[in-house]
């Protein structure tokens, strides 16, 4: 985006899409734990066929011990600062049982176990960095100068940021609002979709109220700044999401909700085993062989790892099927909600506008296909949404479009052209039916007056038709549109965002799984979001919320025991999705600030992934426990083993390896494809 405000280039590309906010990637290589991780890995793949192809000691020797010191010195001094507090960190002892193992010869495993913990913290980080990247963008949807009306009527150019309260700022068309405010003058059609989710531009006029960052339509405006840059719309959603993102304590993984008494009762148990025999006689090495045994088979690998494959299969499994979960403790929260709030633009909607209703007045004597190719061959210049889903109506129907003339559109009123010698108006049923009585009485005179008094009836008629229609439509939550022939109205288009085919069922679906229906939260108005609410079968409404609106609902249902997961695609939706247990966004027209956000995102835009995930991480979570009783039952035999009698080393680096790798192939088991299709059909 310029720094400045410029009149965009004619043409659907002149328009930025809704909500998108420009990337600022952090680097990958620009992350110390993305080097170091990626330092460790590499020369772990060196050394490991050295060793393997029989090479001396000396030449593989020191690869796997810079492996060590690069991936392991991070979380070592990590751990070593937690000490400093009083608390025992799981990734030090990872660094410890590491270099025990290496102590006694298992060089290659203790490599490898910090190649996995470094690479964990690499995406972690990663991860981070990259929701930060998005966060400072979304600031780049408000422009960096505005248009300032000095008191004498001059223009200035200024930055956004010198814009004081009561300021009197001009919008031309095309451009991004640059202040919260209200319009004193002018009329046009603003794209809030950033900030309210509603899917077609909002009409502006005399005292209505504009957000910075929005996108103004065909007409001029102008505004008085109601708010500071620092205290508007957007800059509170950025804090919203940032103070959401920072406050919001992770969920622990299963094992690690025991961390510290694991850990601690490690430790203790080690030094036990070591000391005690010690003192009664033992020999040294005798002693410090027991304690290493004891410690690789008391180790936490094997639960670590009993953990995280269920998680990553559940993770790779859904990745096939169009799911990008970002993370194991993401995969794991999926399976902890118990409630839903579900934006409705773009997500339980198509997020495009459409014509479903085509009325044409009997009177007029236009059948359906005549009044929709008289309107589409008087929209098809025009940009607007509206125009495109009319314009779009009419070729599915294959209906050919005949050449309009002499076009002119009218900011809040709507668009005029000649098709085939008529005239043709297609706009706002209230502002038309206004204009053309005007238009009569401004023509009315003599001889003319006594013509017009004689069809004052049926034009009366007429009006009240119309009025009908537009009234039936709107209470159907469409948005209503007249066309005009030649002065006479002659039909009514009913224009909506239609509800996703499988909307109704993932509805139904969440509903079974959490044991409570899931609420809808929206900007649009409360019409349209309860007719279509009562369509997908949604009983709890919440319509014309701002963001902190929506935070403010998902505070209030966590406020009463619930962990709710969010699934919305906008800008707006970014810290509701944030601020909940689970953030799901919806990846086709989803911004990227939702896209960053949240913790999972429906790549291919197929809303019934959502519940078919929720149920695919409750099986997972079923399979930790089954994994962590294994991996329990490994680790207390071939403990009791150590301690009674005498457990050779090699057979317990064996029932070590071998229970992990019993409980990494349970946890695969999760990557074939009936096993999605077992949670697709058990969510239906």
């Amino acid at each position: 985006m310029t720094a400045t405000l410029t009149p965009p280039a004619a043409g659907p590309a002149a328009s930025a899409r809704a909500g998108a906010v420009p990337r600022r990637r952090t680097r990958l290589f620009a992350l110390p734990e993305v080097r170091w991780a990626a330092a460790a890995t590499a020369l772990f793949l060196l050394a490991l066929p050295l060793q393997l192809a029989g090479a001396p000691a000396w030449i593989w020797g020191p690869l796997y011990a810079l492996s060590y010191a690069t991936g392991g010195w991070e979380p070592g001094w990590e751990g070593l600062r937690a000490l400093k507090d009083r608390t025992l960190d799981v990734d030090l002892l990872m660094v410890v049982a590491a270099l025990g193992a290496a102590s006694i010869g298992q060089v290659m495993d203790g490599a490898l176990l910090i190649v996995i913990f470094a690479t964990s913290g690499a995406l972690e980080a990663l991860a981070t960095a990259r929701t930060a990247d998005s966060v400072r963008g979304l600031l780049d949807l408000a422009p960096a100068t505005a248009t300032r009306i000095a008191a004498e009527g001059t223009e200035q150019t200024v930055p956004v940021t010198e814009l004081a309260v009561g300021d009197t700022v001009l919008v031309r068309p095309g451009e991004s609002v640059g202040a919260d405010g209200l319009v004193l003058d002018g009329a046009s059609e603003v794209d809030q979709a950033s900030i309210t989710g509603e899917p077609l531009p909002a009409a502006k006029e005399p005292g209505d109220e504009v957000f910075a960052g929005t996108l103004n339509g065909t007409g001029a405006l102008r505004v008085r700044v109601e708010r500071d840059a620092s205290d508007s719309v957007i800059a509170r959603i950025v804090r919203m999401v940032e103070e959401a993102s920072e406050t919001k304590a992770p969920t622990q993984l299963f094992i690690e909700k025991v961390e510290q008494r694991y850990s601690l009762g490690m430790v203790a148990a080690t030094l036990a085993v070591f000391g005690v025999p010690l003192a009664f006689g033992e020999a040294f090495s005798e002693a410090l062989l027991r304690a290493m045994t004891f410690m690789i088979v008391a180790s936490p690998c094997a639960v670590v790892l009993a953990t995280m494959p269920p998680l990553l299969s559940a993770i790779a499994n859904a990745g096939r099927h169009g799911v990008l979960v970002k993370s194991a403790v993401a995969m794991e929260r999926l399976g902890q909600i118990d409630a839903v709030a579900l934006d409705k633009t773009g997500t339980l909607t198509e997020g495009t506008p459409r014509v479903v209703d085509v009325r044409p007045l009997r009177e007029h004597g236009l059948d359906e296909a005549d009044l929709l190719t008289l309107a589409a061959a008087a929209e098809h210049p025009s940009e607007h949404p509206l125009a495109r889903a009319v314009v779009d109506a009419a070729r599915e129907r294959g209906l050919d479009l005949p050449t309009a003339e002499d076009f002119t559109s009218s900011p809040g009123i709507g668009v005029r052209a000649v098709v085939g010698g008529r005239t043709v108006e297609v706009g706002a049923p209230a502002r038309l039916l206004a204009e053309a009585e005007s238009k009569v009485e401004g023509e009315v005179g003599g001889e003319a007056k006594c013509a017009a008094d004689a069809d004052a009836d049926g034009g009366a008629d007429a009006e009240g038709v119309v009025s009908a229609l537009v009234r039936e439509l709107k209470e159907a939550g469409r948005t209503a549109v007249l066309v005009v022939v030649d002065g006479t109205p002659a039909g009514v288009l009913g224009i909506a965002d239609r509800l996703r085919p499988d909307a109704a069922a993932t509805v139904a679906a969440l509903t079974v799984l959490t044991g409570t229906a899931p609420t809808l939260l929206t900007g649009d108005n409360p019409r349209a979001a309860a007719h279509l609410a009562a369509e997908a079968g949604v009983e709890d409404v919440r319509a014309g919320l701002l963001p902190q609106d929506k935070v403010g609902a998902v505070r209030e249902l966590e406020g009463a025991g619930y962990r709710v997961m969010v699934v919305g695609d906008g800008v707006n939706d970014a810290p509701a999705l944030a601020a909940a247990h689970i953030g799901v966004a919806m990846g086709r027209a989803g911004s990227d600030l939702a896209l960053e956000t949240a913790d999972a995102v429906i790549v291919r835009d197929e809303l019934a992934a959502v519940p078919a995930t929720v149920a695919l991480s409750r099986r997972a979570r079923e399979l930790v426990v089954q994994n962590l009783v294994i991996a329990g039952v490994f680790i207390a035999g071939l403990v009791v083993w150590d301690l009674a009698g005498t457990l050779p080393l090699p057979l317990g680096v064996a029932g070590h390896e071998g229970s992990t790798v019993l409980v990494g192939l349970n946890g695969l088991r999760l990557l074939r494809d009936s096993a999605w299709k077992r949670a697709a059909e058990g969510t239906g």
